[in-house]
């Protein structure tokens, strides 16, 4: 389907010397200043300035890529903390006021209009005018100290680990053991892991509440009514509003909870246990020992090259450059902050892929999720600016998504055993379910958080608690949990890191489906839409580049139904 690809060479410079370095706020200011001054007397020449533009910003995008990808390897390392901390509080403050300054360079360039009529430009521009209207040189202070906050927050989790049978585990590895078939076992790991995060529970909602203050102040400041809404007009959510997502919560309560139910029925009575508690999730309801993906991070990355080989052999080698290149770090270990992400390099192309993982299904979907990312910077990878390449988060999550539903036809590679095989597809299939109502859970509990930034403790507790419940099963029994229930919250990193990045998930969780559907169809077709699709970057709308893979951006009742029908007989296929 695709052309070979090779290890990719960072491009020559045009506008930055070849061996410049992002050290100092002095150093890159120049360059800064040479595009203010630029003379733009023609539509070529605004091309140029938008090229080097885009090369200076990629070189300073890459530069502070990477000092996070190195923070958040070795959290414990004191060096790359302050090198990251060194870009947040000496360097980006400086860039937004002038950022602000070429962007309107650029809108009052008489030549604007024909640089609009070219494919993409449309995009870029529309976004560079929310810029405009959302910067304040009074929030760059506030910016600086959230950020500071929130690397606050991977150091706190970074940290947490347990001991369980006299042995050392963060928080991930610990996690696995739920899936034992000793209830009692479970039990108490499942309440060594609550304990060892209650005790951050006061540091953690200090933390949010100090978050929440400078974010309404942030919103404040540009004229906005909450944080929420600065937030929409900050991601570019041109496409939808909050009474949308809305809509998607009730949609979710509607069709998906009363399937999370059956399933929470099923399970309890499969385990023949009197009562369903919260480590009784994610053991085999059959008693069977945990399914077991691989044994560590180098066979999960051989495994999951050969799956995308067999989609696609493009595919294969996207994965296979990033590992030449030392692209991916994957084990699960101590110091190492939580989570998995995949961080585009926007100079050299290839990302980088960081997660967690131990030996289960879950980490094995998550380089499926992780790798539809890394795909997508590849296919984006040649597109002439790096506002291209950026595409909006309900299509980067449309990539990650996809990959894990069309990636299950060659999950043999990783369950040689059929059995095996279909109960994976099946608890994979059974915990998309599920993620929809969590989705529906985080966004409309920040949706409340924002709304009522001046809430005491004792309501955010009550209020999560009202929200949670709307989309929880009603058969799993809490009793003598309620501590732990109330700051389950805590754990979403997304909630401190990157507020209102949720709804994008369930969002593209529909689309994901809906690819699958296609490709299950006609799997030739239904690769290529979604390819298509990718390789639009962001110079299409979310709905335009959506119909490109042969799908509908929509999240009503009625599409959210049809969807879960399909769910439904793919699993009674299995």
């Amino acid at each position: 389907m695709s052309s070979a690809l090779s290890i990719p060479k960072r491009p020559a410079r045009q506008f930055l010397p070849e061996d410049f370095k992002v050290t100092t706020w002095e150093a890159l200011k120049p360059y800064f200043d040479q595009l203010m001054d630029m003379e733009l007397s023609s539509l070529g020449q605004l091309e140029k300035w938008l090229k080097h533009r885009s090369e200076l910003e990629s070189v300073i995008s890459e530069d502070a890529g990477w000092r996070y990808i190195r923070m958040t390897c070795f959290t414990e390392n004191e060096e790359h903390r302050v090198r990251y901390q060194d870009f947040v509080e000496n360097i980006q403050p400086h860039m937004s006021p002038l950022s602000d300054a070429l962007n309107k360079k650029l809108m009052d360039c008489e030549y604007l209009k024909g640089l609009e009529q070219q494919e993409g430009y449309d995009m870029m521009l529309r976004n560079i005018r929310k810029e405009i209207e959302l910067f304040r040189e009074a929030n760059i202070p506030l910016f600086t100290e959230i950020n500071m906050k929130t690397q606050k927050y991977g150091q706190i989790s970074g940290a947490m680990s347990v001991e369980i049978d006299g042995k050392e585990m963060t928080m991930q590895q610990a996690g696995v053991l739920l899936m034992s078939t000793d209830r009692e076992k479970r039990e108490t790991v499942y309440r060594t892991i609550l304990e060892r995060r209650l005790k951050d529970k006061e540091t953690l909602d200090q933390l949010f509440s100090e978050l929440i203050q400078l974010r309404t102040k942030v919103a404040s400041n540009a004229d906005f009514a909450n944080f929420r809404d600065y937030m929409f007009k900050s991601y570019g959510r041109f496409d939808y509003t909050p009474e949308d997502c809305f809509q998607f919560h009730e949609a979710i309560h509607a069709e998906v909870v009363p399937l999370l139910d059956k399933m929470a029925q099923q399970r309890k009575e499969k385990l023949s246990v009197p009562t369903l508690r919260p480590w009784d999730k994610a053991v085999d309801p059959e008693g069977r020992e945990p399914l077991k993906a691989f044994n560590d991070g180098k066979e999960l990355t051989e495994k999951a090259i050969a799956v995308f080989t067999k989609l696609d052999p493009y595919l294969g080698q996207c994965l296979s450059i990033m590992r030449e290149m030392g692209h991916l770090d994957l084990d699960s270990r101590k110091g190492k902050a939580p989570g998995g992400y995949n961080y585009p390099l926007s100079e050299i192309g290839v990302p980088f892929i960081f997660m967690n993982a131990t030996s289960t299904l879950r980490d094995m979907t998550t380089i499926m999720h992780e790798g539809g990312h890394a795909v997508h910077n590849f296919l984006t990878m040649d597109l002439k600016l790096n506002d291209f390449k950026s595409p909006p988060m309900e299509v980067a999550e449309l990539a990650s998504m996809s990959m894990e539903l069309i990636s299950m036809d060659h999950w043999n590679i990783f369950f040689d055993n059929e059995a095996d095989l279909k109960r994976a597809k099946l608890e994979h299939l059974e915990d998309l379910i599920a993620t929809l109502p969590w989705v529906a859970t985080i966004d409309k509990y920040q949706h409340w958080i924002y709304e009522n930034p001046e809430h005491t403790l004792d309501e955010r507790k009550s209020n999560w608690n009202r929200i949670l419940n709307e989309f929880s099963d009603s058969v799993t029994d809490w009793s003598g949990l309620q501590d732990g229930k109330d700051y389950m919250w805590q754990k979403q990193l997304h909630l401190y890191e990157v507020p209102f990045y949720y709804i994008e998930y369930g969002m593209a969780q529909l689309g994901a489906i809906a690819v699958w559907r296609n490709y299950r169809k006609d799997p030739q077709k239904g690769l290529q839409g979604y390819m298509n699709a990718l390789k639009l970057g962001y110079m299409k709308t979310i709905p335009e580049i959506y119909s490109a893979a042969g799908i509908r951006f929509d999240f009503s009742k009625e599409y959210i139904k049809e969807l879960m029908d399909f769910v439904k007989l793919e699993i009674s296929k299995i």
